[in-house]
């Protein structure tokens, strides 16, 4: 059947509209639960060192995987503006970041990573919807639904700490969030051909930024092996949910796509409920069952 025919063909359309539905979902999802697991290793971590010291580990181990997988991918052909956008993201990215670990290393995981999570779901839903971006009924429903997951997820317990530390913990974190938001809007706005050149702008930015912000403070660059260990794991999480979530954009709408992909507080909460003994309240396990129903529907409604 010629091409055109077959572009034309009801079901044929439909049928691809579903496998690109399932493909950004997917994508977005597994973005969501590799940014949770790096910002759990990011904020033991900061726990441990600088958070200066470690968000340049962190983001060197993320441009080192880059280098190496490069000439392992197809051929791209990124212009000016993927670049521009690009460098643009590792700024956002990096003050994201460091607020982000240190708010970690100071507050309640359970508690940071949500907030955080609102404000990043926030920027980039709002900047698509203002561009013109209108998800229908169910999808709208869904990403009211994961606003109320992050916010049920971001529920501790009042005297996990004490109220001095939480306001400071709440205040970095949704600093975080409008800064993860720009980088996220950053990315999604790069060209379908641009391969992933845009990450390696952003961290040919954050990697020297972080280095001057380490030597400015004084910090040493050496840390202790187990604390090296968590913090490469960390950047080479975060790289590759990067480069998941950059995929994604190229796949679905950025309402959507950055909605699931801002569901990563899920997997933070979980692994600190499994490693550190942080309990799980009723109102975080009511957000995992919201985040869980807010997926079916933005992938049943998209």
């Amino acid at each position: 059947m010629p091409a055109a025919a077959d572009a034309r063909n009801p079901r044929r359309v439909k049928s691809m509209d579903r496998y690109a539905t399932r493909v950004f979902a997917a994508l977005a999802l597994a973005s969501a639960a590799l940014y949770g697991a790096a910002d759990f290793f990011g904020g033991i971590a900061s726990k441990r060192a600088a958070t200066v010291v470690v968000a340049f580990v962190a983001q060197s181990a993320g441009l080192v995987l880059l280098v190496v997988i490069v000439p392992l991918l197809p051929s791209s052909s990124p212009v000016r503006g993927d670049y521009a956008w690009g460098a643009a993201s590792g700024v956002a990215g990096s003050v994201g970041v460091a607020l982000l670990y240190r708010a970690l290393a100071v507050g309640t995981m359970s508690i940071v990573a949500p907030i955080t999570a609102v404000c990043a779901a926030a920027v980039p839903v709002l900047a698509a919807l203002a561009l013109g971006e209108r998800p229908g009924a169910i999808a709208g429903l869904g990403i009211a639904l994961a606003t109320a997951a992050i916010v049920f997820l971001s529920r501790g317990e009042s005297g996990e700490a004490t109220a001095e530390r939480r306001g400071s913990a709440a205040g970095l974190a949704l600093m975080s969030g409008v800064a993860v938001g720009l980088f996220f809007l950053c990315l999604a706005r790069t060209s379908r051909d641009a391969g992933i050149w845009p990450l390696i702008a952003g961290r040919s930015v954050s990697v020297p930024l972080f280095a001057a912000m380490v030597a400015a403070t004084r910090h040493t660059f050496r840390m202790e092996f187990a604390s090296l260990r968590t913090t490469v794991a960390c950047g080479t999480l975060d790289m590759l949910a990067n480069a998941l979530y950059l995929i994604a954009t190229r796949y679905g709408p950025l309402t959507l796509v950055a909605t699931l992909a801002s569901l990563y507080p899920a997997s933070t909460v979980v692994l600190a409920r499994l490693t550190l003994g942080e309990r799980l309240t009723r109102a975080q396990a009511l957000g995992v069952a919201c985040a869980l129903t807010a997926v079916v529907l933005i992938v049943g409604g998209s």
